[in-house]
C-alpha cells in the first residue's frame, strides 16, 4: 500500500492501545480495506466477502487472518468468529454499508450495531478519502498510482442500547445513532483534508 500509493493516516493515536475495538470504515474502493490495515496502529480482522477468497488470494487473506463472510444470508460461522477477535480484545474491522458505494455511510446495516452491542467494543470511525478518484488513472479500477489518500481515524465511542435491549427496535435504533456519528466523522474528515 505504501509503494503504490501515498496513504496519509491522521488520528491513529485515537485507536485504543489494548481491548478490543472496531474500526468502522466507508468503503468506496478495493483498496480501502487494505490501506486501513496499512495505516492501524493495531492488526485488524476483517470481514472480507466469501467472493474474494478465491485462488492464491484466498491462501493470501486466510494467512493474514482475515475473516470470509457469506453476504447472502446471515454467516453464523462468520459472525462467531468476528465476536471471538472481539472477546480476544483483538481488532474486528467492518465496512458498515455491507460492500462498495459512494463511501458516505448514507446506508448502514445492522451488523456494526450488533457487533458494538454484544461485545461492547467502542467503535473507530475511520474515513479513507481519495480513493475512489478517477482522475489519473493508468490501471483501471484502482486509484491513480503515487497518488495520496487520507485515512482519517476518529474519537471512538460506544453506542448503548435502549434499556440495555437486544431486539431489533434497539438494534434498528443503535444504527440510526452510529450512522450520525459516522456521517458526522466524514464530514469532519473533509473538511480536514479538504477533499
Amino acid at each position: 500500500m505504501h509503494s503504490g500509493w501515498r496513504p496519509r493516516a491522521l488520528g491513529t493515536w485515537r485507536v485504543p492501545a489494548a481491548g478490543p475495538v472496531i474500526l468502522a470504515g466507508n468503503h468506496a474502493h478495493n483498496v480501502d480495506g487494505p490501506l486501513i490495515m496499512a495505516t492501524s496502529p493495531r492488526p485488524v480482522r476483517f470481514l472480507v466477502k466469501k467472493e474474494a477468497f478465491v485462488g492464491p488470494v484466498a491462501t493470501y487473506l486466510r494467512a493474514i487472518g482475515q475473516l470470509r463472510v457469506d453476504r447472502d444470508g446471515t454467516d453464523r460461522a462468520a459472525v462467531g468468529e468476528a465476536l471471538a477477535v472481539l472477546a480476544d480484545g483483538g481488532v474486528l474491522g467492518i465496512f458498515p454499508e455491507g460492500s462498495r458505494g459512494e463511501g458516505d455511510f448514507a446506508a448502514l446495516r445492522a451488523g456494526l450495531a450488533y457487533f458494538a452491542l454484544r461485545s461492547a467494543a467502542p467503535i473507530v470511525p475511520v474515513a479513507v478519502l481519495g480513493s475512489n478518484e478517477a482522475r489519473g488513472r493508468l490501471i483501471p479500477g484502482f486509484p491513480p498510482l503515487r497518488r495520496r489518500i487520507d485515512v482519517v481515524y476518529g474519537d471512538p465511542f460506544t453506542p448503548a442500547a435502549a434499556g440495555g435491549r437486544r431486539t431489533r427496535a434497539a438494534l434498528d435504533e443503535a444504527t440510526l445513532a452510529i450512522q450520525e456519528r459516522l456521517a458526522a466523522h466524514l464530514k469532519e474528515a473533509r473538511r480536514l483534508t479538504g477533499r
